[in-house]
């Protein structure tokens, strides 16, 4: 019973070190550059293949397309991106960095969300599986299966943009 009480404590002190090295990198990487992290995140993928469609961002950041739109938007708010329509296909829309936006890139911090994703893409197949597995039996354990996979240490990334602009509270409605 002891070696398993010291897995279990092992296990919750390597989840209490992740959650804080998180923690700690948004806090960071919030007050060097005024951006959360998953617009740091978008920001640095963009630097690192412009022009990149909508699309390629939400793949890279394993984000829904919608949910990206969202990041995007308070980016270009920021003259850090511009939107263009591809001239190939109009449907198509590409982002690419304005100059302020490649200034930032060139003195921002790493996100620990990127170290995170690199990390475990390096991962042989078998080692990733297994953390994947491990993963999955904590959410069971907290009975968190059901709940939508937020952006970490950005609740309101999720919510409708019309409900955040009338400052409404997350799952609340709109009637229009």
């Amino acid at each position: 019973m002891i070696e398993q009480g010291n897995t279990v404590s092992q296990v919750i002190d390597n989840l209490r070190r992740t959650i804080q090295a998180l923690n700690e990198s948004y806090k960071s990487i919030e007050q060097d550059t005024g951006l959360t992290s998953p617009q740091l995140w978008a920001v640095k993928l963009v630097a690192s293949a412009a022009p990149l469609k909508v699309s390629e961002l939400a793949k890279g950041m394993f984000l829904h397309p919608a949910t990206v739109v969202g990041i995007i938007d308070r980016l270009e708010a920021k003259g850090l991106v511009v939107r263009t329509r591809s001239t190939e296909d109009r449907r198509v829309v590409e982002l690419d960095l304005t100059p302020a936006g490649r200034e930032l890139v060139a003195k921002a911090p790493e996100a620990a969300q990127v170290m995170l994703v690199r990390g475990l893409e390096t991962l042989p197949k078998k080692s990733l599986q297994q953390v994947a597995a491990g993963m999955e039996q904590l959410v069971r354990i907290l009975g968190a299966e059901d709940r939508v996979p937020q952006l970490l240490f950005s609740q309101d990334m999720n919510m409708p943009v019309r409900q955040k602009s009338l400052g409404r509270p997350t799952g609340s409605t709109v009637e229009e």
